[in-house]
């Protein structure tokens, strides 16, 4: 068993002013995507500065889509208790796939914008993602969110306010499966030339793979608990889609051009 690691949820203070982990994580990944996209901006005829408009773009889609997606699948109760707590984004409570949709709106917006395909926009941004989920995840732990189910691995710890017994740490469990495994394989694929699509299709398998995974041993939120079966949880059922919408699209890929692109 190890001891959950006691690190303040605020990272800075100064006056009334709090910087919390949780938002720093945003912006290692924001700035991890900008470096990255700047690195590969000539495949598709961007430049630095249009990877600047993008991950505005991208920004504001994540937030509220993440926001707005949490509130509505998770947290509907809590925002009609509280209005002004759907502000309170450094509190935690963030949908990935609220953010996802947020994501794909901003990315439509902007690939019309600069006369892109969709597909081309969505096979480049792909690979950016995962350093900001695996950095999110990081922050999901420091904030004491997404217990894990209660084990007897030699890792287990016990989670603050959960009681003694040793807990899988499912935040890292992501954090390394979303974050650190998907950026390998994403970056690896697409260094190639691919056709359009398929590099977007395996981002949705696979991060909609690895989350059913940790799904078995991260505990449901409490106030929804499981859909079914005694283990069926609301992730996996938002995650389902993913997997499907995927599979479709790596199928449809076979069919479409295969985009030119540079050397990294």
């Amino acid at each position: 068993m190890i001891n959950y690691p006691a690190i303040d949820p605020v990272a800075i203070s100064l006056g009334p002013l709090q910087v919390h982990w949780y938002g720093l994580m945003y912006v290692v990944g924001f700035v991890a995507a900008w470096w990255l996209g700047c690195k590969r901006a000539s495949r598709i005829g961007l430049s630095k500065d249009d990877i600047g408009d993008l991950l505005f773009y991208c920004a504001i889609g994540v937030v509220a889509g993440g926001r707005l997606g949490y509130a509505l699948f998770y947290g509907l109760g809590q925002w009609s208790a509280d209005p002004l707590w759907i502000f309170r984004v450094w509190d935690g409570g963030m949908s990935f796939h609220g953010g996802l949709l947020g994501v794909l709106l901003a990315a439509l917006i902007f690939a019309r914008r600069k006369k892109l395909a969709f597909f081309t926009l969505t096979d480049f941004i792909a690979p950016l993602v995962p350093i900001g989920l695996g950095a999110g995840r990081i922050g999901n732990f420091i904030n004491h969110e997404l217990p894990g189910r209660v084990t007897t691995l030699p890792w287990g710890m016990p989670f603050p306010g959960m009681g003694p017994e040793p807990r899988h740490p499912s935040a890292l469990y992501e954090a390394v499966l979303e974050g650190v495994v998907l950026f390998v394989i994403l970056w690896w694929v697409s260094s190639k030339p691919t056709a359009r699509g398929l590099v977007s299709g395996l981002f949705l398998v696979g991060y909609g793979v690895f989350r059913f995974m940790v799904e078995f041993v991260r505990m449901p939120d409490a106030h929804i608990g499981y859909l079914a079966f005694g283990w069926f949880t609301m992730g996996m059922l938002l995650t389902l889609p993913m997997i499907a919408g995927g599979l479709l699209l790596i199928a449809w890929s076979r069919s479409q051009p295969v985009d030119v692109k540079v050397a990294n």
